[in-house]
Formats: structure tokens, C-alpha cells, sequence
């Protein structure tokens, strides 16, 4: 059983006393510090990293929203809010805490809070088991394999054709067509794939039904409605649609 890491603050002993023999009966908590004051409870929370921190609100010197501000939304815990006083209840759920506990307060109500506390760590458990899961998928998932040569048939003759020397491809139905200078062939492959498959440093989709050796991009001319002809070395035209601009601006490292 992973055991929740608690902390409880509070300036009176009394009240702290009592909170901490409430959590000590309860299997899944481990009560790992109790402090006096806020500026203890800052350090102590910076060190060890609980999982819930029962807080009181009136403290000398550092009171729980002190607390709070001081440590920052990357290393505050679940926190429960405890005072004597209801006029607080709103502030500390500003503040995202996640229970309110009104002293002098019973079992039942502290029950209730504790499985609220429960159930808020398991919920933020489970998105960063989530998120560790989807950061290792992202790992090991294998890089797509980038093509440098095709073979192309064609008039019963077999070209091997290296994707570097592309200067356009376009869309041919459920082909595509490659060009290379004066040669054109078609290859049968959907756009999609060829996009996903060739190398993304150097092709770019320019139109829904082109792509575009960037290397082969000699200059931009302005067209209409905010669109562009992409004028490649061999004095090729092609249109660059608005909605793929931007992609070939990051890929030039460039705005235009």
C-alpha cells in the first residue's frame, strides 16, 4: 500500500495533537512532520515533499496563505485549510484547497475530508501516471522510417530514384507524381503517406496537392488573397496555399 506522506501544521498543540491521533489510525497515512509555524512548515514542505498537508490559517508570522505564496503552485500539495474562523472558507478555495476543515470539528466531518483528500491524489496519481506513460510511449515509439530511395516501374523499366533529388511531387488520383528536373514518374502512394515519410527537414507541403523539395525553392512572388507562387530553380510555379504559409515559414526559418 503506498501510504499517503502527510504534514500537519498548526500553532496550537492542542489542535495539532488532535489531528495528528486522528491520522494515525488510519492505515494508508503516514504522518511525516508536525509544525508550529508557517515559515517551519515552508522549509519542511521544500524538503520532504509530502502528499497532504493539513494547514491551519492563523499562524504568527507566516499564516497558511503565506504558506502557500511562498512555496509556489509547482510544489504545493493537497492541502486542507483548518481555523476556527468560517470567514476564510472562500479564500482557501481560491487558493485550490481541496477540503476546509472548521474548528472544533467531529470525526465524521474530518472522515469526509480525509476521503476527499483520498480521492484528489488518486485522481492526480492517475494523470501523472498518465502523463509518465505517455512521455515513455513517446520513447520507445520507433521513428517512422524516412525514405531516401524509391523504385519506380515504368514502361517495364525499374528507375531507383533518390528522394534528395525530388524537386516537387504532386497529387495523381491514388497515385502521386514525381518530378526531377526534365523526368516525371508516377509512384503509386497517397499524398499522406508521402508526407509522413519523407524527410521533414526538406519536404514541405505546400497545397493540398503538392509538396516541395525546399532545397529546390529559388524564390517567393506575393499572389493573390494572401497566397504565393513558389518559384523553384528549374522555373517551376507552383501556388503555396494560406493555410500551409506557416508551416513553410518554419521550415525556411524565415516570415514573408
Amino acid at each position: 500500500m503506498t501510504k499517503i506522506r502527510t504534514v500537519v501544521v498548526d500553532d496550537e498543540p492542542m489542535a495539532r495533537e488532535r489531528i495528528v491521533g486522528l491520522l494515525n489510525q488510519e492505515k494508508d497515512i503516514e504522518v511525516v512532520g508536525e509544525y508550529a509555524d508557517g515559515t517551519q512548515a515552508v522549509s519542511a514542505i521544500q524538503q520532504q515533499h509530502p502528499d497532504l498537508v493539513f494547514l491551519d490559517v492563523q499562524m504568527p508570522a507566516c499564516d497558511g496563505f503565506g504558506v502557500i505564496q511562498q512555496l509556489g503552485p509547482e510544489q504545493v500539495p493537497a492541502v486542507v485549510f483548518v481555523t476556527a474562523y468560517d470567514e476564510y472558507a472562500l479564500k482557501a478555495f481560491e487558493v485550490h484547497a481541496i477540503d476546509y476543515l472548521l474548528k472544533p470539528f467531529g470525526r465524521d466531518r474530518f472522515a469526509q475530508t480525509l476521503q476527499h483528500a483520498r480521492e484528489h491524489l488518486e485522481r492526480r496519481r492517475a494523470g501523472d501516471l498518465g502523463k509518465r506513460l505517455m512521455a515513455l510511449v513517446q520513447d520507445i515509439k520507433p521513428e517512422p522510417q524516412r525514405l531516401d530511395r524509391l523504385v519506380v516501374k515504368s514502361g517495364g523499366r525499374v528507375f531507383f530514384l533518390r528522394t534528395q533529388e525530388l524537386d516537387w511531387i504532386e497529387a495523381a488520383g491514388n497515385y502521386v507524381r514525381l518530378h526531377l528536373g526534365e523526368e516525371s514518374h508516377l509512384f503509386r502512394e497517397t499524398m499522406n503517406n508521402m508526407e509522413g515519410r519523407l524527410d521533414g527537414r526538406r519536404f514541405v507541403r505546400i497545397h493540398r496537392s503538392r509538396i516541395v523539395n525546399t532545397d529546390r525553392i529559388k524564390e517567393m512572388q506575393p499572389w493573390f488573397n494572401g497566397e504565393y507562387v513558389v518559384v523553384l530553380q528549374n522555373g517551376t510555379r507552383l501556388t503555396l496555399s494560406r493555410g500551409y504559409r506557416e508551416k513553410l515559414q518554419e521550415r525556411l526559418g524565415k516570415g514573408f
